[in-house]
């Protein structure tokens, strides 16, 4: 055991008196060493219930024959961090919590992890720690959050959001905004659509890293602490076994959990985070990955923000494994946490609900949720929810309307500066630029609330899971980096094309050398974690990681 190093012969006695002061007794010093990385604050409403899911978590460790060491992460509620400056910190944090878990787990020699986490940046960055670190692991999401309800209509945070447009538009009532405020949200657990925090669970339950149909249970049921307790006691099965997280984290699982991505119709940051976990797990993936995936797989689940349905719609649906069932004849026979292989678990499936879970016969799209689009204004590749966008706006070419950040642009779209057939860019807010690649949740529901129906919105930043609409996000490379996004000026006509997969600058390559020789990056007073970040994050078509 790997904890032997830290309790085993004479030499260590000083290492085992500060164990034993810790309450540690002669038989436990022989049990394999588990830790427990608990992202539990009471700040991120995905957070506040994660204190009792690892109490069950502990228990399951200790009745496998596991001693259970819990340390902390720190999470950031994206949510909150919408539209100011906190939001140049949320992706950072995912690096930080990587590190934050490596440096715990080899300091202390742990033989196995647990993860409990929930949210956007929190989950990548336990499973970007967890394929670093290539230690038995195990992932448990704290699941989602129940719809809110007014007026018999369920809720999510993004009517919240969108209801800040209508209020611009003079379309909904200043004072019913309280009203809706204090309804949407009724208590613990992530977002309730499939915004990025679902997503990622979604994708660590298909990749295999979580017990079969955890990710969407809600977080208020008896069902998630029923599944922490057997997350406990599994790891310590993964540990007599030998199966470390490179042995369920490989190409096979990647891959299927951009299928399964597709299907569901998930965020666009699911493209940023896979991209980061498959360097981490030393697997080769690249955009055309997710093209190719995405050709092949049926659109399947009509999900909030898109569509309808809440992730408690999903789960009782049937969850992931029921996606997998619908998949079989696509899905690849990946090896899971679970001891069970991802064809196993689909067999297994005996309820499935038509209406939430489409058939491929009977699909919402017949491809996959999201495209990569690659043209003169993206050389490297951009990221769209093909899903969200209504077949009307699958190609559109109109002028643009540049901003260098999101707040000039914030101001001109409440202000109705914006006209119809537009293409609104914002730029400088890529990784670098940033920094900290900020997602715009804000600028897409007010265009959304405001009510227009023709604009595109091309961005080197990044989206909300809660986007929805011709928002193109991920430009790469950055207008910091000197990318085409860096030369656009007001007026150039920009072309969409959705069915292509193609993100075009209609200027002349003589014109865009002219803009090139005068241009110069921006300049950015920074300190702090921001200031080391620009200075070593890479571009967002390989996952923006720190290199």
């Amino acid at each position: 055991m790997r904890s032997d190093e830290i309790k085993k012969g004479y030499p260590r006695a000083p290492n085992r008196s500060l164990l034993r002061s810790l309450g540690l007794s002669n038989s436990e010093m022989d049990r394999p060493f588990i830790g427990i990385a608990n992202a539990w604050n009471d700040i991120v409403p995905g957070h506040i219930h994660l204190r009792n899911l690892t109490n069950k978590v502990r228990e399951g460790i200790a009745a496998g024959g596991g001693v259970p060491f819990e340390f902390g992460v720190i999470g950031i509620c994206d949510g909150i961090a919408m539209g100011h400056m906190g939001m140049r910190y949320s992706l950072p944090s995912r690096e930080n919590i990587a590190d934050s878990i490596e440096l715990m787990v080899e300091a202390h020699r742990f033989d196995g992890l647990v993860c409990v986490g929930t949210c956007d940046k929190i989950v990548p960055g336990m499973l970007m720690a967890a394929a670093r670190l290539d230690i038995p692991s195990i992932l448990i999401t704290g699941g989602p959050m129940m719809p809110g309800s007014l007026n018999g209509r369920d809720l999510s945070l993004v009517d919240v959001f969108e209801a800040v447009g209508k209020v611009a538009a003079g379309s909904y009532p200043e004072e019913e905004l309280c009203t809706l405020e204090c309804a949407a949200m009724p208590g613990c657990g992530s977002c309730q659509g499939l915004y990025t925090a679902n997503t990622m669970a979604c994708m660590t339950e298909a990749m295999g890293m979580s017990l079969a149909g955890s990710a969407a249970i809600p977080a208020v049921e008896s069902d998630k602490l029923r599944v922490a307790h057997e997350t406990g006691y599994r790891i310590m099965d993964l540990v007599r076994s030998g199966t470390t997280a490179r042995k369920i984290i490989t190409e096979k699982s990647m891959r299927n959990a951009i299928r399964v991505d597709m299907a569901l119709g998930g965020s666009t940051n699911t493209v940023l985070h896979l991209m980061a976990i498959a360097r981490e797990a030393g697997v080769p993936l690249n955009l055309e990955s997710f093209n190719q995936i995405s050709d092949e797989t049926p659109h399947l689940c009509h999900m909030q923000p898109a569509g309808p349905h809440a992730m408690v719609a999903l789960n009782r649906a049937g969850g992931i494994p029921a996606i997998f069932k619908r998949l079989v004849d696509h899905l690849e026979d990946a090896e899971t946490v679970t001891g069970r292989s991802v064809l196993e678990i689909a067999k297994g499936v005996l309820r499935m609900d038509e209406m939430i879970i489409h058939s491929a016969e009977n699909p919402i799209h017949t491809t996959g949720g999201l495209r990569i689009l690659f043209g003169t204004l993206a050389p490297n590749g951009a990221v769209v929810k093909y899903a969200a966008v209504s077949e009307s706006m699958w190609q559109h070419t109109g002028p643009a309307r540049v901003y260098d950040g999101e707040e000039p642009a914030m101001k001109a779209i409440l202000g109705r500066e914006i006209k119809e057939g537009d293409v609104v860019v914002i730029r400088y807010e890529g990784p670098k630029g940033g920094p900290g690649m900020p997602e715009m949740l804000s600028p897409t529901s007010a265009l959304m609330g405001l009510g227009y129906e023709r604009v595109v919105l091309v961005t080197d930043g990044r989206f909300s899971g809660g986007t929805r609409g011709p928002c193109i996000g991920h430009v790469s490379p950055e207008a910091e980096a000197g990318g085409p996004i860096a030369l656009v000026r007001d007026g150039d006509e920009i072309a969409v094309d959705l069915i292509a997969k193609r993100l075009d600058l209609n200027v002349d390559d003589l014109e865009l050398d002219r803009r090139r020789s005068m241009w110069r990056p921006k300049n950015r007073s920074l300190r702090g974690v921001l200031a080391r970040y620009a200075r070593t994050v890479g571009q967002a078509d390989a996952g923006a990681v720190q290199l």
